[in-house]
């Protein structure tokens, strides 16, 4: 069941975002972690805004390819840790892999077929 509409998830995306810069400062995390989170809250603010639905700006990206992108991205969060080297960190590790899973779980209840526009 599709429960979250295209307005909601732009809401949660930009919720993503914030959480992202606000990561680092609040859970303290160290050099890696805390560049990554940066890194992720600039990229996940210009999909947002290039995103066509409600929230979009210039609206370039299919609202289906952005669900593909979180589909890859909230798997990518829980492995991350891991990849880099900083799963020993258990506060930055389970920010992650926290993440991830919230990623995986709004995306399994995203309507990104929804045609409902501003």
């Amino acid at each position: 069941m599709k429960v979250i509409s295209p307005r909601l998830h732009g809401y949660l995306d930009f919720l993503t975002v914030i959480l992202f810069l606000l990561a680092p400062t609040l859970l303290g995390l160290s050099q890696i972690p805390a560049m990554l989170a940066y890194g992720l809250a600039v990229i996940h603010l210009i999909v947002t805004l290039a995103s066509d639905f409600p929230f979009g700006v210039i609206r370039i990206i299919p609202f289906s390819v952005h669900g593909w992108i979180e589909r890859i991205v909230g798997p990518s969060l829980i492995a991350v840790p891991f990849i880099l080297g900083f799963a020993n960190e258990e506060i930055a590790r389970n920010f992650y892999i926290a993440a991830g899973l919230i990623i995986i779980v709004v995306g399994v209840l995203t309507d990104y077929q929804s045609k409902a526009k501003d």
